[in-house]
């Protein structure tokens, strides 16, 4: 569901940059990029890569390195903050049952070996 949200957003945000008035060449590689990695995060395909990507590009619009829309969901620096965390959680987490990555590569399992100690 965490995935699911964050990759709304990041799809939203993607159409603002792509439907500027007049965009710039950087603008609209920033609008595809954001289409394409909102999906993939969405059906959970490469997440942890994808993720990574993400906040590299939400680094990059943050420092002003890349150019930013008009109008914008993540219009500040506590939302880009909340943004920013929401996607930690994802990549460290990992893609979770319902995605493409679990279908492909199984879902991961911890297994907790037994303690050596005797109990008493």
């Amino acid at each position: 569901m965490l995935r699911a949200v964050f990759a709304t957003a990041l799809l939203v945000q993607s159409a603002y940059y792509l439907r500027e008035p007049s965009p710039s060449l950087a603008t609209l590689v920033v609008g595809l990029a954001g289409v394409a990695s909102g999906a993939l995060l969405w059906i959970g395909f490469l997440t942890p890569f994808v993720g990574v990507v993400v906040g590299l590009v939400f680094t990059g619009i943050g420092f002003s390195l890349l150019p930013v829309c008009t109008r914008t969901l993540f219009d500040s620096s506590i939302s880009v903050g909340f943004a920013v965390t929401i996607l930690l959680a994802i990549i460290t987490l990992g893609p979770g049952a319902f995605s493409v990555d679990a279908r492909l590569f199984g879902r991961r399992e911890i297994i907790i070996p037994p303690s050596s100690s005797p109990r008493r």
